[in-house]
């Protein structure tokens, strides 16, 4: 398996990052994280619509809630067309929780839990951690990635600005 050293950081410690490099112009992995409700969502499933695809490490940390929510509040505004998905490790009951406690009702959640498929075919394992690094992935409606943002530092929010810039080429 690939490994990407010193491209995130954790409170300025150097990660290694396990799996395939995704690219822009790469064509989205498909595939199964669990949903929810334990059934099996496809990558696939979202193809027709923008995609963008928030990875955080953890639901339940600071960051990663402030990154969820933001987003959550963005899809509000997208459209019918575009869709916003928040990837982590955490046990779907876990997301499930804050999904409810946060009111979080215009995203969609999976988990990568099982055996990091989305984390590996993505580059974004962290070896150190077993934990996905924070990122934001745009796919077009036929699953090609035309967007990529890497957040080096993994305590950091994302640059949602640049996000939604993007965003509006797409569509």
């Amino acid at each position: 398996m690939n490994e990407r050293k010193g491209l995130i950081t954790f409170q300025g410690k150097p990660l290694t990052l396990v799996g395939r490099e995704l690219k822009v112009g790469d064509s989205l992995p498909d595939v199964a994280l669990t949903a929810p409700d334990l059934s099996s969502l496809k990558i696939s499933s979202f193809r027709g619509k923008t995609l963008i695809i928030s990875t955080v490490p953890s639901i339940d940390t600071e960051v990663c809630d402030l990154q969820t929510r933001r987003f959550n509040g963005e899809a509000r505004k997208i459209g019918p067309d575009a869709a916003i998905l928040t990837v982590s490790m955490d046990l779907p009951f876990a997301q499930t929780r804050w999904c409810q406690a946060a009111a979080a009702d215009r995203i969609r959640i999976a988990s990568d839990y099982k055996e990091a498929a989305f984390a590996k075919a993505a580059g974004l394992l962290i070896k150190e951690l077993h934990l996905l690094a924070r990122s934001v992935i745009m796919a077009d409606k036929n699953g090609k990635v035309v967007y990529i943002q890497l957040v080096p530092e993994v305590a950091s929010e994302p640059d949602y600005e640049d996000v939604l810039k993007a965003l509006a080429r797409v569509s």
